[in-house]
């Protein structure tokens, strides 16, 4: 088998409580992984702890959210040579365990993107009722508009391989991605899996989609997803 070269990219905004937790459970379950840590803009104690604990962290500039923040991450994939880049988030929501279960499914089942679904065998926490209310909205469009079913298409803990790497390092939506790049994968052929995880609550910080936001949430992506479809 072909060994590939592997990274585990972290963003993290305000993230003081859970980050290094996050890094050294990753550390411990991913072995032959190698993980970076994607600061954008905290305004807390992020950037210090990564520093003080010798974690490899790219600091942005300005506040680019979670789209942007990924985008840096596979940019410096894509620069520094890798095969598989795997986002988890860093607020310790994701069992980094899974990680190579969802390595097994890129190789074996020949996916270009492997997705982490809490909702397959429902185990674990399922979100808040309107989360999940709204992921399964999110999941009906696709199913819509692409004909593919995306159970946790809201899931920030994913896994591509070098080609996607090479696509998102270039153009990579902004704001609140999973949805959109989702349908944009299934519509020009890409095949997307999903695995069954079991999601944590999150350890620490605050969620950046309040109430209001939500709203904002709802309407942008929906707007996204069918203009991404009517590119095809």
């Amino acid at each position: 088998m072909v060994e590939h070269k592997k990274l585990v990219i972290i963003p993290a905004f305000n993230e003081e409580e859970s980050i290094i937790g996050q890094y050294n459970e990753v550390k411990e379950k991913a072995e032959g992984y190698d993980i970076l840590v994607i600061n954008d803009c905290s305004k807390d104690m992020t950037h210090r702890l990564c520093v003080d604990n010798h974690v490899k962290v790219l600091d942005l500039a300005v506040n680019l959210g979670i789209g942007g923040a990924m985008q840096t991450g596979y940019r410096y994939a894509l620069l520094n040579g890798y095969d598989v880049a795997v986002q988890i988030d860093g607020d310790g929501q994701h069992d980094p365990a899974y990680i190579n279960k969802m390595y097994d499914a890129l190789v074996s089942d020949g996916a270009d993107m492997v997705i982490g679904s809490r909702f397959i065998d429902k185990e674990g926490y399922q979100s808040t009722f309107l989360r999940r209310l709204g992921i399964g909205y999110f999941s009906a469009i696709i199913r819509l508009l692409t004909g593919h079913t995306v159970t946790d298409p809201t899931s920030g803990l994913r896994m591509v391989r070098r080609k996607l790497i090479e696509e998102f390092a270039s153009d990579y939506p902004q704001d609140y991605p999973e949805p959109e790049s989702a349908v944009r994968l299934l519509q020009h052929g890409n095949k997307v899996v999903e695995v069954s995880v079991r999601m944590r609550r999150r350890s620490g910080g605050r969620s950046s989609i309040h109430p209001v936001a939500s709203v904002y949430y709802m309407t942008k992506v929906t707007i996204a997803i069918i203009l991404e479809r009517m590119r095809k």
